[in-house]
């Protein structure tokens, strides 16, 4: 893999840096930062960043059409509108919890939202993965720390999702269709060096790109699980990238500096910064959601 162009996307830091994705209907990227609850979209043409305060964590967004978004929260899932912002719920998931919060999603190819859930402060076991599609909200899989790395083959066949705490990505076998699960879950990748796994996405080519958080690394696994490229980031804590390009694998990396010392910070002064990181590759967008 030929050196990457990496450069700064956005430079106010997030303290907790997520969700990113491309919108190919208006030809916008979007992040979040969780912990403030706000919503970033920045023109891929160039032009200043618009920030959006929600008013509550959110960290995730499905396209639904060039005028609304599906937004991810620590209650649910609100429809929002692109040029008023106004918000309004469309189906709570956890909404009377007050202990968790959305983290990580992606729309799988038939359409479907998959919305993980986690603790507010990483409680152990608080976490779910949820699957939403046309009205219909049901529950995958329970007792996961810090849900993670929710991505697909480009086919549907395949979904991938992780838990943080233990350091493993899950494959399991999926409708093309429906973006059920029609099997279970199997190891896919046991990471044991530093870091922790976080985000990912996958390639045309079936690649799965994950994010290591606390390893400054981008690194890129094989569909049968074999690490085949690493690529270092400019900040020790990477989140999650997204493609922002079919005919390149150019990516938008969020990062944090959630949960570091005064002199962490210090020492990573890009930390929390948004990237852009332009290599060649196959790139892929997230469909919108069917509601």
């Amino acid at each position: 893999m030929d050196q990457p162009k990496i450069s700064i996307l956005y430079d106010v830091p997030c303290e907790l840096g997520e969700g990113p994705g491309y919108d190919p209907l208006t030809g916008t990227i979007w992040w979040f930062d969780i912990v403030t609850g706000r919503l970033f979209e920045k023109p891929r043409a160039g032009g200043p960043a618009t920030i959006h305060p929600l008013g509550q964590m959110a960290s995730a967004l499905a396209v639904i059409d060039a005028d609304r978004q599906l937004i991810a929260t620590e209650t649910g899932l609100f429809i929002r509108d692109r040029k008023t912002g106004h918000t309004v719920m469309h189906q709570p998931i956890e909404a009377d919890n007050p202990v968790t919060r959305s983290n990580d999603a992606r729309v799988h190819p038939a359409g479907a939202f998959w919305i993980g859930t986690m603790g507010k402060k990483s409680q152990k076991g608080a976490g779910s993965i949820y699957w939403y599609r046309e009205g219909q909200l049901r529950t995958l899989f329970t007792g996961i720390s810090i849900t993670n790395s929710i991505c697909f083959s480009p086919d549907g066949r395949i979904s991938y999702f992780a838990d943080t705490t233990r350091n493993i990505i899950w494959r399991v076998d999926t409708d093309p269709q429906t973006g059920l699960p029609v099997g279970e879950p199997a190891v896919f990748y046991q990471h044991k060096d530093a870091g922790g796994i976080d985000g990912s996405v996958v390639d045309r080519d079936g690649n799965l790109w994950n994010a290591c958080w606390g390893r400054s690394h981008i690194d890129v696994y094989s569909p049968d699980g074999k690490r085949i490229h690493s690529i270092a980031t400019p900040a020790r804590q990477p989140s999650c990238p997204a493609f922002i390009d079919a005919d390149s694998a150019t990516l938008v990396i969020t990062t944090a500096y959630h949960d570091m010392t005064e002199a962490e910070q210090k020492s990573d002064p890009n930390a929390g910064k948004t990237f852009l990181i332009e290599l060649a590759g196959k790139g892929r967008f997230d469909p919108p959601v069917r509601l």
